[in-house]
């Protein structure tokens, strides 16, 4: 039989209520408060971040105010930067490759609720995990749904909501995101 955190991160339905998960949240704001509340010393609050995160690579920084469900369900590579107000809803995993910025105020989500309203009143829920490529741009207020995988050397313009994959090497925007334009070899170089 799976425990309700198995379920929550293979995508099944889940209670979240269960008490782990509620262990585990709890941890996460715990140490997402650590994080918000240091105010000047970077070499603490990475030893906060890398505390709460599943695993992260080097130079991995969030500034204030950052928020998490789990923190253990999230994976960010080398030189990773957030900015302030990011939100990471990592029920399901979060995967974030090298050399990815998010601009202030950027959420990406993994958990969603049933469509069916008596399902959805049970107080269960899905998760869908989220992949973001190498050299990953995203920009401010934007939004990442549950489920989606974006590709390398991808740039999300600002307040775009995106709710379909995204392909490497190009540049998407709006609500919803579309690919707005394919970047070039030589672009490409420059990031």
């Amino acid at each position: 039989m799976m425990t309700e955190r198995e379920k929550m991160i293979s995508g099944e339905l889940y209670r979240p209520g269960d008490p782990e998960l509620v262990a585990g949240r709890e941890r996460a704001r715990e140490l997402c408060a650590k994080i918000n509340g240091v105010v000047s010393d970077a070499v603490a609050r990475e030893v906060h971040i890398r505390e709460l995160l599943g695993s992260a690579g080097k130079n991995v920084y969030m500034e204030p105010n950052v928020r998490l469900d789990y923190g253990y369900n999230m994976a960010v590579g080398d030189d990773f930067y957030a900015n302030f107000d990011c939100v990471f809803l990592d029920c399901a995993p979060i995967k974030i490759g090298n050399n990815c910025m998010f601009a202030p105020g950027v959420h990406v989500y993994t958990a969603y609720h049933p469509l069916d309203a008596t399902e959805r009143n049970s107080g269960r829920e899905f998760a869908k995990s989220v992949t973001i490529g190498h050299n990953v741009w995203v920009g401010g207020r934007s939004v990442i749904n549950p489920g989606i995988t974006i590709g390398d050397n991808v740039v999300i313009g600002s307040g775009s909501v995106v709710t379909k994959d995204v392909p490497a090497n190009t540049v998407v925007a709006g609500n919803p995101a579309r690919v707005i334009r394919q970047l070039d070899q030589q672009e490409e170089s420059l990031q």
